[in-house]
């Protein structure tokens, strides 16, 4: 799969982490940046560019690191066709994609060990959409309030 990843310097080692593990598992890797370690760097430098691509369709998820996942989630969701949320659970991960469509899970890496942040990114990776008439009528509402901005 075409994964997009981004994160700042409160997500950058558990960012570097999970693109190892994520390439050893044969998904081709878009990183965002950060691309070193800068204290005093900001999410939407990196967030945007990572949501846009996953709205454009460049990347086919995405995956946002911040200190606490907040910040990223709120950027990501500024873009129009990004559905980002902050994920801490199996079940939000899976759940989010196969009822909402989320194509873009964010994550904290102060407050989530490497572990369950990697069980979070497979979920999120192998849960596909469901696509049942309420899912997407759902979905639609969304895209109109999107598109009457």
């Amino acid at each position: 799969m075409r994964i997009g990843i981004a994160a700042d310097h409160g997500g950058f080692e558990l960012k570097e982490r999970l693109i190892t593990e994520l390439k050893t598992l044969g998904h081709e890797i878009t990183d965002f940046g950060a691309n070193e370690l800068v204290p005093d760097d900001d999410y939407p430098d990196f967030v945007v560019p990572l949501a846009k691509a996953v709205a454009e369709g460049k990347v086919e998820r995405g995956i946002a690191v911040c200190g606490s996942g907040v910040g990223a989630a709120i950027a990501a969701n500024k873009v129009p066709g990004v559905r980002a949320a902050l994920i801490h659970d199996c079940f939000s991960a899976h759940q989010g994609v196969e009822d909402d469509d989320m194509n873009l899970i964010c994550l904290g890496g102060r407050v989530t060990g490497y572990n369950l942040a990697l069980d979070l990114v497979k979920t999120f990776l192998e849960a596909r959409f469901a696509e049942e008439d309420r899912f997407q009528r759902r979905l639609r509402k969304i895209t109109d309030l999107e598109s009457a901005r």
